[in-house]
């Protein structure tokens, strides 16, 4: 049934309004500061004390500027806390720009592979436009990263340092979701002709082109390097002549396929094992698996990994309660709901159910406060360089963890033996726009 707004009601509204004096106060502070400052809860600061009882050993942090690039910088963060603890160099840093690189190629090459099997749908179908909206996109997700490391490796940030098109990678973005989905046309014609020679030489052509505008804004990767670092007590090293496949399978003593995405997604259901297959960005990778499960799980196993000396990649709801300058992650800090005297409250299955949820950024779990058991609050190493929070450090409490992280990455040995039992089951297809995309 259609409701027309009628000028009574309006009227009426107007009469609601001001018959509270109360109103025009608080319309007069929010226009003047904006609704966040207006609704901001000074009482946040009184508990987060910045003060964790368990916490690793870090100091510097990364900054991926203008860019969605996020989820490369949380993996390899990742890295190199583990380069640092085993090598005694807690400062080294990775290159993004390498593996970044290794991405837009990669991903365009599944890009075209997926407008070739979708051929015989119209441009207007809904997996169609999907796959047509991710051209180009910086987003990712943990197992995108580690598909790039496990087969090109990893490079010191002083081998491919950031670039202007690296931090601010909107310009490249651009031209490369133009010239796939130009590409993609041309893709959808001859496979629908049913000419394999032709569709065959026009993809490898278009891969040509992707690889010749990547290495013109980003340059060249490196096939071999140096590596040359002095470690934290002033001792110097150096080997010579190291790919990056050699240096990865060398110096970092990790299996990445040891390492799980528990998930928490209460919009879909607990215990399963979910692909997003839409989002596999190397063919032959590691495929994007998500295993979900209540939110405890992934506190207790984020928990045990911090207490035994490893951090944790987290994928969340960042721009949800956060304050950029203090670093504060809090689910009282923006009093919203006082300050228009509204019901702004939803679940974490209809936020996601709904798009109001999401999960926006990926950053690293460097410490955890507790206290006899409980849990009080997170310290949380983020990538917008040492101008945020506190020196770039971020701290969360754990109801803002409880209701805005959707994701963490922990090693298999941390979860029941259900939940490994369930690692070797048949995932559950996500469709490309599902919630956990």
């Amino acid at each position: 049934m259609s409701h027309e707004l009628t000028l009574q009601e309006l009227a009426e509204f107007s009469a609601n309004f001001n018959a509270d004096p109360k109103n025009q106060v608080i319309a007069r502070a929010a226009a003047r500061s904006g609704v966040l400052e207006a609704s901001y809860n000074e009482r946040v600061a009184g508990r987060l004390t910045r003060v964790f009882s368990t916490e690793l050993p870090t100091d510097n942090v990364t900054n991926q500027k203008q860019s969605g690039r996020c989820w490369l910088f949380s993996t390899l963060n990742i890295l190199r806390h583990d380069f640092g603890a085993k090598h005694k160099a807690k400062n080294f840093t990775l290159s993004q720009s390498y593996n970044f690189f290794w991405d837009k190629l990669e991903r365009a090459n599944l890009f075209y592979e997926k407008v070739i099997e979708t051929a015989d749908k119209p441009l207007d179908d809904r997996e169609v436009r999907s796959y047509f909206d991710f051209a180009g996109h910086d987003g990712g997700q943990w197992h995108m990263a580690i598909s790039l490391v496990k087969k090109y490796g990893v490079v010191p940030s002083y081998v491919m340092p950031e670039s202007f098109n690296t931090s601010a990678t909107a310009g490249l973005a651009s031209a490369l979701a133009d010239k796939e989905r130009k590409d993609a046309l041309a893709l959808r014609r001859l496979a629908q002709a049913g000419d394999q020679e032709g569709l065959e030489k026009a993809r490898k052509t278009f891969l040509n082109e992707i690889y010749r505008m990547v290495a013109i804004a980003v340059g060249e990767p490196p096939k071999t390097f140096d590596l040359e670092y002095r470690d934290d007590d002033k001792n110097y090293h150096l080997e010579k002549n190291l790919t990056p496949v050699s240096f990865f399978n060398k110096y970092f003593d990790v299996d990445l396929d040891d390492y799980v995405v528990l998930t928490n997604a209460p919009d879909h259901e607990y215990g399963k094992l979910y692909h997003l297959g839409a989002e596999d960005n190397v063919e032959g990778g590691s495929p994007i698996l998500f295993l979900n499960v209540p939110m405890e799980y992934l506190e207790q196993a984020a928990v045990a990994q911090l207490k035994d000396g490893e951090a944790v990649w987290f994928g969340n709801d960042v721009l949800r309660q956060m304050d950029r300058k203090t670093g504060y992650l809090d689910t009282d800090l923006y009093k919203l709901e006082d300050l228009f005297d509204v019901d702004l409250s939803l679940s974490k299955a209809d936020r996601l159910a709904t798009g109001v949820g999401e999960v926006s950024h990926a950053m690293t779990l460097v410490g955890v406060d507790e206290d006899k058991g409980d849990i009080r609050q997170w310290k949380v190493e983020n990538s917008w360089g040492d101008k945020s929070g506190e020196k770039g450090f971020f701290v969360m409490s754990h109801n803002w963890f409880t209701e805005y992280v959707y994701e963490v990455v922990v090693h298999k040995k941390y979860l029941t033996k259900d939940q490994q039992e369930l690692l070797s089951s048949t995932p559950v297809e996500l469709a490309p726009w599902d919630s956990l995309a």
